[in-house]
């Protein structure tokens, strides 16, 4: 019975997407003007965190993105919108204590009477969440009109196919709110 619980429980939590997502964008901005994009060149940064395949992946699951939504790539001088993207890693602590109760205490002592005995275990697990930021600049103005955050914990995935497959998740997932959508 516990078995069955267990794998009911995994499954509940496996088919819920942990990826959490956010956007921000300047109302003032028409989207339907920006026809292109490009890419802004990073210079050396000792907080970029990504390696050069990953770098790929990412750029490669917003192309998609924008490609899919009517953008074209061209060249950063002729472009209507300039891409950045920025991560950063949070370490995060998880602190969990169970109380558990296993029934009463068959000892009889003098003034005490029956009684039930508790036990309690805490567990602290350390983590990280890992957080990638797409940031859209007006190639014109130099203003930031649209900025998408996706957030997850980190987990060591194996194989190249996984890790891309996770990115392309969280880029997919990230963009459906862009371009934003006018109040009606």
């Amino acid at each position: 019975m516990k078995k069955l619980f267990a794998f009911i429980a995994i499954a509940a939590l496996s088919a819920c997407s942990s990826l959490k997502t956010n956007s921000d964008f300047d109302p003032g901005v028409s989207f339907d003007q920006y026809k292109s994009f490009a890419w802004i060149e990073k210079k050396s940064d000792s907080q970029y965190h990504l390696d050069g395949l990953m770098d790929q992946r990412v750029r490669n699951a917003v192309n998609n993105e924008m490609t899919a939504k009517g953008l074209k790539q061209v060249d950063a001088e002729s472009a209507d919108l300039l891409v950045n993207y920025l991560t950063k890693v949070d370490k995060k602590i998880n602190v969990d204590t169970f109380h558990t109760n296993y029934g009463y205490n068959p000892y009889y002592y003098r003034g005490w009477g029956y009684g039930g005995s508790m036990q309690s275990h805490t567990t602290v697990r350390e983590y990280e969440v890992g957080t990638l930021i797409i940031d859209l600049v007006d190639n014109k103005t130099d203003k930031l009109v649209w900025r998408g955050t996706v957030a997850d914990t980190i987990k060591n995935k194996s194989t190249p196919e996984e890790r891309e497959q996770l990115i392309n998740e969280a880029i997919n997932k990230v963009m459906l709110n862009f371009p934003p959508k006018p109040e009606s």
